[in-house]
């Protein structure tokens, strides 16, 4: 289950991995230690003052000598109330950290990771590793961890005790909780897979819900209440049925357990009544070997409690690590620099690439320069990579073979925030995120001003701002779908035109907009992106009225490139692709 009990972990301990998140509260962790060693202690110590009373003054006669030791007891009893408290404030102390620290270290790991590794996870799998399983481990680390303290410490104080009384009767405890050993194993083992099918069902069940509330329009609009539906059921079906599978494996175990316990006191108390009748053990002792096996009792019962919640915590945690443990694809390298301020120049050398589990290459040997300044539009059909060629220029993915260059260095070579804080992207599918206008721009560039920003508007051909409720203030909403497709993508485009990056790559970002609106933004950015290389991706004719040059992509390799007006006189395929035989060009 991860943890180091008395019956021996069989491999490394996931758990022990969270050290580097509990080492920054060791003092408090060592003042829980001491604070539960110490409450022990005078737990322990009660019985024996028990012990004192009935063989003392009880048996004497003595009532004067009662008074004293009942009033030891209470200050022992009150002794390890008050170290119960604090042990408990320090403690959500540290797990309040430690939850902080995981989700803190997860989310920012989640932002290193390329696009390649989002685009194989779901995002309800992450969604619950960040919002279930961190604070399954809070839980433990809180409370459960804290019980594992308390209980090792009485387990040894009590058997120390038990052996100081009589001997006989001790080692006839210890025969009689010798199984509790073999069923906790047992248990263990089954638990351990339960636990992770139940985890990762919750997994499966939020990326149902998530996409259910993402893709509302689509359901809507295609009448599919009733299917979502029937999917967010199964899921939460099979998530029942392994929940069902962990509690009926808890019924079965923890009973029998509990019983030990009992049988163990009913021996004592038989065989410490035969002892008291032959005079080798006093009643006193009788008395206070008792309340010390019964001071095993919860230690007993809450193992199957601490099994469970350890190994949903182990389990939490592996869920954690395989996020953790992912290696970046897309990363800095050891000598990796900031990007140097340049013209602009991007060029592309060989360059092949193949999606980790897609089928085929993507690209094959595209070899082209950009010229600094000049705008280059990339003409082909669906599917021939043109999109995948914009991505690996500010490294959303690493080439599969050859290099892409800005300003002669390979991209691979800068540091990835150097790189991208000189070439910003706009996508044909925007993304804006639940907040501001003004934020939403402000991704381009945190430090742009108000002027700016309505600079950027104007060129986007985004005046509707005005109009909203509370201009740039206004929030749109997740994914920003209180507005409309076009709208959406003219605040990407602003956004991008907002960084004033060196290298602006357009990915089809006018798809959404009609014809009038498409051919004022287009005069906008002819002048706007005087001195900026851009790569546009180009999917009707009138777009290329941006481009100084196009370049077709035909099954991932480059075909042709060259002006406009060139390639529609000497290439079918390119005029095949644009539709120039149907359409005229304006």
């Amino acid at each position: 289950m991860g943890l180091v009990t008395a019956f021996g972990p069989r491999r490394p301990p996931t758990l022990w991995r969270l050290r580097p998140y509990l080492r920054p509260h060791a003092r408090r962790m060592a003042f829980t230690v001491s604070a539960s060693a110490v409450g022990m202690v005078a737990a322990v110590l009660v019985p024996l003052q028990i012990k004192k009373v009935v063989d003392g003054p009880l048996a004497g006669g003595d009532r004067g000598a009662v008074l004293p030791l009942c009033l030891l007891v209470l200050v022992l009893g009150l002794t390890e109330t008050l170290l119960a408290m604090s042990r408990r404030m320090m403690l959500a102390r540290v797990a309040a950290g430690l939850e902080r620290s995981m989700r803190d270290d997860l989310y920012r790991h989640l932002l290193r990771l390329p696009v390649g590794f989002h685009d194989e996870w779901q995002s309800g799998q992450l969604l619950s590793r960040a919002m279930a399983d961190v604070p399954t481990i809070r839980r433990f680390v809180a409370f459960w961890l804290v019980v594992l303290i308390l209980n090792g410490f009485a387990l040894v104080a009590i058997v120390v005790q038990l052996f100081r009384l009589n001997v006989s009767l001790a080692a006839l405890t210890l025969g009689t909780l010798a199984p509790i050993a073999w069923l906790c194993r047992r248990f263990d083992a089954r638990y351990k897979v339960i636990s992770r099918q139940v985890q990762d069902r919750q997994g499966d069940l939020a990326t149902v819900a998530e996409e259910a509330a993402a893709g509302i329009r689509v359901v809507k609009a295609f009448g599919r209440s009733g299917l979502l539906s029937a999917r967010y059921g199964g899921s939460a079906r099979r998530l029942r049925e392994a929940a069902l599978d962990s509690v009926g494996l808890r019924a079965r175990y923890w009973p029998v357990i509990d019983q030990f316990p009992n049988l163990a006191l009913a021996a004592v108390l038989l065989a410490g009544g035969l002892a008291v009748g032959n005079g080798s053990l006093s009643l006193g002792g009788l008395v206070a070997f008792t309340s010390l096996v019964l001071m095993l009792i919860w230690p007993i019962e809450s193992l199957g409690w601490i099994l469970a919640s350890g190994q949903e915590a182990a389990t939490a945690a592996r869920r954690i690590y395989e996020v953790l443990d992912t290696v970046p694809a897309v990363a800095d390298r050891p000598a990796a620099r900031d990007a140097p301020r340049g013209a602009g120049a991007v060029s592309f050398r060989h360059v092949g690439f193949s999606y980790p589990r897609g089928a085929g290459w993507s690209l094959h040997d595209v070899d082209f320069d950009v010229a600094p300044g000049e705008t280059l539009a990339l003409v082909g059909a669906t599917g021939s990579g043109k999109s995948t060629l914009l991505a690996l220029v500010p490294r959303l993915y690493d080439v599969t073979s050859g290099a892409v260059l800005v300003d002669g260095h390979d991209v691979r070579d800068l540091t990835v925030a150097g790189l991208r804080g000189h070439v910003t992207i706009a996508f044909d599918d925007p993304l804006l995120f639940s907040a501001s206008v003004r934020e939403n721009l402000r991704f381009g560039d945190p430090r742009a001003t108000d002027d700016e920003l309505e600079e950027a508007l104007a060129v986007a051909r985004a005046g509707f701002v005005a109009d909203l409720p509370w201009g740039l203030d206004t929030r749109v909403g997740e994914q920003g779908l209180s507005l409309s497709g076009g709208q959406r993508q003219r605040l990407a485009l602003a956004r991008a035109i907002v960084a004033k990056p060196r290298v602006l790559v357009l990915d089809d970002p006018l798809s959404a907009l009609d014809v009038h609106t498409e051919a004022a933004v287009e005069r906008a950015l002819t002048t706007a992106l005087t001195g900026t290389t851009t790569l546009i991706a180009v999917h009707r004719p009138s777009t290329l009225a941006l481009a100084d040059r196009v370049a077709l992509l035909v099954d991932g390799r480059l075909d042709a490139v060259g002006p406009h007006d060139e390639l529609a006189a000497t290439n079918p395929t390119y005029r095949s692709v644009l539709g120039l035989d149907r359409v005229p060009v304006r």
